[in-house]
């Protein structure tokens, strides 16, 4: 059994469409969650798509690089479900700035888009360990689930500033996840997905054609993606639910894909 029943967990980036798949497949297997986002309205939506389903959630509005917010948000989760036992940390996006398209260079990167992009996505993840993490010490027990990128992993045009950051969060997922076990025992696991290809907001246009038929730059993934599709937000689930609960209890420092074979194939 993985044992999630009555656990609290909060999930940043919880009001998005991944962070939110995530927060919906927890609080189906009993997880009290916590959603944390911008976004008053789409956190609160969020929240009320979980109750009426029969979950357990709470709406807390904040952003992930103050941290000051965050641990008002710790305080009214802890006061209201408990001790967190489980982060997920899938606040993150891209800015165009940071994108080098097919008629720009290198050279035409915006430096101040870059660090914004690296704030958000690596800064944005380390400022929620440091605050939910101090919990699971004085516990002696949690798990904290990084959202990577396969952009970590393989060079893929156009995302410069996405995939750096996306690499730090690799790096940090694997350092915290040794400093955790050496310093407060094996009770603290740290992890990350690596998604493949899904379809969000920020990458619809770039996909998807209007009618739905896929763009050159989807027609290219899906060509290099074995299962030729993009995946599917609820697939990220069974990922999460695994390395949330105690079926994972061996795995730390791990970066787990949920990529449809892309990062397996060479393209021969």
């Amino acid at each position: 059994m993985n044992n999630l029943k009555d656990k609290v967990a909060v999930i940043t980036g919880g009001n998005g469409v991944l962070g939110g798949a995530i927060a919906m497949g927890l609080a189906a297997e009993g997880v009290k969650v916590g959603i944390l986002g911008r976004s008053e309205d789409t956190v609160l939506a969020r929240v009320k798509e979980i109750e009426n389903a029969g979950g357990k959630a709470l709406a807390l509005v904040a952003d992930v690089l103050d941290e000051e917010v965050l641990l008002a948000a710790k305080k009214k989760i802890e006061e209201t479900f408990g001790n967190v036992d489980i982060l997920v940390n899938a606040a993150g996006g891209n800015q165009k700035g940071a994108t080098i398209t097919p008629d720009q260079s290198f050279f035409d990167l915006d430096l101040n888009a870059f660090d914004e992009v690296n704030q958000l996505n690596f800064k944005g993840t380390v400022i929620p360990s440091l605050v939910f993490a101090r919990g699971m010490v004085e516990e002696k027990k949690g798990s904290i689930i990084n959202i990577s990128s396969l952009a970590a992993q393989r060079a893929l045009t156009r995302v410069l500033g996405y995939s750096a950051a996306k690499a730090a969060v690799d790096n940090f997922t694997k350092w915290l996840a040794v400093e955790m076990a050496q310093k407060y025992g094996d009770g603290i696991r740290v992890n990350a997905i690596a998604p493949g290809f899904f379809i969000g907001e920020q990458n619809r246009d770039l996909l998807l054609n209007d009618d739905g038929s896929l763009t050159s730059r989807g027609e290219t993934i899906v060509g290099q993606t074995p299962m030729k599709r993009f995946g599917k937000p609820e697939e990220l689930q069974g990922a999460a639910n695994w390395l949330a609960g105690d079926a994972s209890s061996f795995v730390t420092g791990t970066v787990v894909a949920v990529d449809g074979g892309f990062g397996a194939f060479s393209g021969v």
